[in-house]
């Protein structure tokens, strides 16, 4: 693999905090590898990712906060060796669109699971809980265990 792009709905928070999660191990492991990140949704082009995002990555020593929302495009598909769904939905809708090169974050140390939406959580939890799941996972994928 040379080069994964992250998919969740809006890309303001999932899929921005996996790649500043693996952004981070690409430099520190110098892997050399082409990261991105997308949203399935159009609603939040352009736009950073949300606060809470922002702050659990700076907690843990990664900034995300250059980082702009765009939406997923196909030639995304053939431009990345790997497509990773941050839940079944975003993989489901990605397939839809034509991607065969698509896996769901969660089968590199979950069990397949969704990373849920944050926002479903009461308060910073969320962000906590995602955030781990999203390490765990970004550091199975790249071998990095």
């Amino acid at each position: 693999m040379r080069s994964v792009i992250f998919v969740c709905l809006g890309n303001i928070c999932r899929s921005p905090l996996a790649e500043g999660i693996a952004q981070d191990l690409n430099k520190k492991y110098d892997l050399g590898l082409l990261i991105d990140s997308a949203g399935t949704g159009s609603w939040h082009i352009g736009e950073s990712p949300c606060e809470n995002s922002q702050i659990i990555a700076k907690q843990k020593g990664i900034d995300i906060s250059t980082l702009r929302a765009r939406q997923v495009k196909k030639e995304d598909f053939s431009n990345f060796d790997l497509v990773i769904g941050l839940d079944s939905k975003n993989v489901a809708d990605l397939k839809a669109m034509g991607c065969t090169n698509v896996k769901i974050l969660g089968y590199f140390g979950y069990d397949g699971a969704d990373v849920p939406d944050p926002y479903f959580f009461p308060g910073f939890e969320g962000f906590e809980k995602v955030y781990e799941q999203i390490e765990v996972c970004v550091k199975n994928l790249l071998d990095l265990k």
